[in-house]
């Protein structure tokens, strides 16, 4: 029984030196892969491979500054033509995107009450224009008679301010005419402005009220720009100052000028509208959204691509290349501008010449070596130390 004792346990030692030593086999190996890993790691940060479209030169810019807005494009001359009588609405028949003139005739209301009220007037005056020669007789008999002293002056009188009674009358009679006259006038609908028909707002045979919308005209020969700036940006904005415009559905870019600005802010939101005079409106439209910016200023200074400063650290940096490495040298960033088509920032803290590696490229380790792809050797030479 002892013996078999002794043989379990002999057993049970022999299985736990077996898995002791697979245990230290795996971490030998473990310990050995981590190795390999470091070593590959440090291997390829060791040597970092840049083409020529990774590097710019720091150098002196002229950066414009400027201001974004946005708004829409609305037309400078656009009028609504309304019916100026009651009536029956007749003879319309311009629709959206027709081309009028200006004194174009859009349409017309039924004259035919208005006509009669002007013949009415006309009656009336010639009326009045009787009753005036009447008086007129009266007055020549009366002034005979005083003369021979047949009767009073007081009846000369009388019969003179039955005269000035019936000039009046046929005055009056006279403007009622010119009244009534302008109503028939008023029955024909003209365009006031030449342009497009943006809008049509009734229908012939239909019914129209004084002031009723009729058509809307929108003259698309002269476009601006509508944009809503905060208090404190307009302060920057003056008459005159240039902007660049990206039109809704438009792949050109579009010129524009600051033409008017409004002198009160808007209440409640207290921002402040300022008008943009769009310089070639061929093939705009009211209502387009846009957006751009109005260059506001310049300034000058050694400037990089902004997406080369880097903000990973408590200070920001830029890496440049300096005698083939990675070199990290901290910077104070200025004005930032549009140079060409990019967004630059002036720094201080580097000198023009450097050559800075982009943005897109990620961080580099600082000491890292730099070799140049396809550029025949080193891009640039050393950069001075600032």
């Amino acid at each position: 029984m002892k013996r078999l004792n002794w043989k379990w346990l002999v057993a049970g030692l022999l299985v736990l030196l077996l898995a002791t030593g697979v245990l230290r086999a795996l971490s030998a190996r473990k310990a050995q892969q981590a190795t390999l890993a470091a070593a590959s790691v440090q291997k390829a940060q060791a040597l970092a491979e840049l083409a020529a479209t990774d590097v710019v030169k720091a150098e002196t810019r002229e950066l414009a500054q400027g201001l974004p807005i946005s708004g829409s494009l609305k037309a400078v001359n656009s009028a609504v033509v309304k019916a100026r009588v009651a009536g029956e609405l007749q003879g319309l028949a311009v629709r959206e995107g027709d081309t009028v003139k200006a004194g174009q005739v859009i349409a017309r209301v039924d004259s035919t009450e208005y006509a009669a009220r002007l013949k009415q007037a006309q009656q009336q005056a010639g009326s009045a224009k009787a009753q005036i020669d009447i008086a007129q007789r009266q007055w020549a008999n009366n002034k005979a008679l005083v003369d021979q002293g047949f009767i009073s002056k007081s009846a000369l009188d009388t019969s003179f301010s039955t005269l000035s009674g019936a000039e009046s009358t046929h005055r009056a009679a006279l403007a009622a005419v010119d009244v009534a006259r302008k109503s028939v006038d008023d029955t024909v609908l003209r365009a006031p402005i030449s342009g497009v028909v943006s809008q049509r707002l009734a229908q012939p045979g239909e019914r129209v009220a004084i002031d009723g919308r009729v058509v809307e005209i929108v003259d698309l020969s002269r476009l601006e720009l509508e944009a809503t700036l905060s208090a404190a940006d307009s302060v920057a904005v003056r008459v005159g100052q240039d902007a660049a415009l990206q039109i809704e559905g438009s792949g050109r870019p579009i010129a524009a000028k600051v033409v008017r600005i409004n002198p009160s802010a808007q209440a409640g939101s207290r921002s402040v509208l300022a008008y943009l005079a769009v310089s070639d409106a061929t093939g705009l439209r009211q209502g387009l959204f846009a957006q751009g910016t109005v260059a506001t200023g310049a300034a000058s200074g050694v400037a990089v691509p902004v997406s080369a400063v880097r903000t990973d650290k408590p200070a920001p940096y830029v890496q440049v290349v300096e005698q083939d490495k990675v070199a990290h040298r901290p910077v104070q960033t200025g004005a930032r501008g549009e140079a060409g088509k990019e967004m630059w920032v002036a720094v201080q803290g580097l000198q023009a010449g450097a050559v800075v590696i982009k943005g897109h490229v990620g961080p580099l380790r600082e000491g890292t070596a730099v070799k140049f792809t396809g550029m025949g050797g080193q891009a640039q030479g050393p950069a001075p130390r600032p």
